[in-house]
Formats: structure tokens, sequence, C-alpha cells
């Protein structure tokens, strides 16, 4: 991982205590969240690796869940989500946090690994590959 484990850390904590807004960012057009859920699990792979060259994973993850009410997103997950598309692309999210006492904006860029459709929401499972505070 090449990102802040600090800022993480202190989103996760604050996600938590606060359920904050966040924002998915899709082929330039903003979608809301209504629920968030960010943990650090363990990946299918016995060490660091490439998978299927394509993108690495390491031992451990920070994972993501998010739960998006829009269902007009549908078709844009296409091209973004992992597996056996190659050409997928990063999604973009973005949250307000208060660290010690200061307003921050979060910017958080995913991989989408797996999505699950209901009637009135789509349920997105992404790894987190990217965060900064702007």
């Amino acid at each position: 991982m090449s990102f802040d484990l600090d800022l993480l850390k202190n989103l996760m904590e604050f996600n938590e205590k606060n359920s904050p807004k966040f924002t998915l960012f899709v082929n330039d057009t903003s979608y809301p969240i209504s629920s968030t859920s960010i943990t650090n699990s363990q990946i299918p792979v016995n060490e660091p690796t490439t998978r299927g060259g394509v993108y690495f994973s390491d031992k451990f993850a920070y994972k993501m869940k998010c739960v998006v009410e829009d269902l007009s997103i549908v078709p844009l997950l296409t091209k973004k989500m992992l597996g056996p598309n190659t050409e997928f692309g990063e999604l973009k999210i973005t949250t307000q946090i208060e660290s010690d006492g200061k307003s921050t904006t979060v910017e958080l860029f995913t991989n989408l690994t797996n999505s699950v459709q209901t009637p009135t929401s789509i349920e997105l499972s992404m790894i987190i590959v990217k965060i900064k505070s702007l």
C-alpha cells in the first residue's frame, strides 16, 4: 500500500462514530452513497502478488462497501469492475471528516470487485487503492 494509513484510520474511526456523507463519482457524475463500511481484511493470496498481470494484491487490503440508491449508475459500472475486464477503472469517492477541530476533504480511489443489485439499490464492494486529503 502506498497511501497515508493515518488518514485512512482517522476516516475509519470518524465513519464509525459520525456516519459522514460519501459521494461516488463515475464519468464526471456524482452519486450520493447511503451507507458505507470500511474494513481491513485478508485477501485470498498466500503472498503479495500481481493478479492476472493486471493489478497488485497484498495479503491484506482495506475494503469498502457502499450502497447507492440511484440505479442509473448500473450501466456505468461495467467497465469499472475487476475480473475478466482488463480495462477497469478506479472509482473516486469523496467525504468530509473532522480531525483536530478542522474539516478535511478526503478523496478515496477504489477498485470495484463486486456489486449486488436489488430493486431499489446497488451494493458495491471495493478495495481502496489510494487515499489523500485535500
